[in-house]
């Protein structure tokens, strides 16, 4: 099930490059925007989703290292292909410990190069919302390594701006949250996302109990109590992201403490 997002940004102080890979992705369909340092690809990034970030590792000023660690914080879910000719070196190495998708040598092989952009936006995109930092920043590890996509919101109005800009295929959702529940959640997703599932996560099991029961009625796919199975917790997501149908009369629970 592919992305409805096909927003490309391309980061590279060579002019040339930042053209001449624009012109060729806008022609197959892509939007595609350009910058030439990293201060000016974060003011991008702050006003647009986009799917894939092409940056180049060797920049004057704000390498592509300090750059995708910015771009992790403002756009979790934005999947980075680092290109440089120094493919081997410590920095590029760094750059994929920091969660960076893959490394591409220069010269660029494009036929290559679109590969990986069409796999990145057939990655299931899955966004996450709790508002614990560190509970978020784990599960964006476990599915990024795991071949998902994988934005975050801390709070309802930050998750409602997400719901209202990209297409999700699975929400995963605390029930308690900073401004609001997170029913009020599952309601704007009923609304924005008609083919996305949910999964309700939560700590508080005997407090969320009946809210927990009603949105299982109303639609949520599964609920996973904290601290998750990882196991359990993966095979409910990649099921619910696969393209097949989930009949409601199995909706699936996990219950491990």
């Amino acid at each position: 099930m592919g992305s409805f997002n096909r927003r490309l940004l391309i980061v590279d102080d060579e002019v040339d490059t930042c053209e001449n890979l624009s012109d060729i992705f806008t022609d197959l369909g892509f939007q595609v925007d350009t910058a030439e340092d990293g201060p000016s690809a974060l003011e991008l990034v702050k006003r647009n989703a986009y799917a894939v970030a092409l940056l180049d590792l060797k920049m004057p000023g704000m390498d592509g290292l300090e750059l995708y660690g910015h771009i992790r914080k403002l756009s979790a879910g934005t999947v980075a292909i680092v290109v440089t000719a120094y493919a081997s070196s410590g920095a590029a190495s760094s750059v994929l410990e920091a969660g960076a998708w893959k490394i591409l040598s220069k010269p660029i092989d494009f036929p290559k190069l679109l590969h990986l952009v069409d796999e990145a936006l057939n990655q299931p995109l899955i966004l996450v919302v709790d508002d614990d930092q560190d509970l978020c920043d784990s599960l964006w590890e476990l599915f990024r390594e795991r071949g998902f996509r994988v934005c975050v919101a801390h709070d309802v109005p930050e998750a409602m701006s997400k719901l209202s800009g990209q297409q999700f295929h699975v929400l995963l959702v605390d029930m308690k949250l900073p401004g609001g529940k997170g029913a009020d959640v599952l309601d704007a997703l009923h609304e924005t996302n008609l083919n996305a599932r949910s999964v309700l996560i939560t700590g508080f099991r005997a407090e969320t109990e009946r809210e927990v029961q009603d949105a299982l009625r109303q639609g949520a796919s599964a609920v996973c109590y904290k601290p998750f199975d990882v196991d359990e917790l993966l095979h409910i997501v990649r099921s619910l992201s696969s393209s097949r149908t989930i009949d409601p009369s199995k909706q699936q629970t996990s219950t491990v403490e």
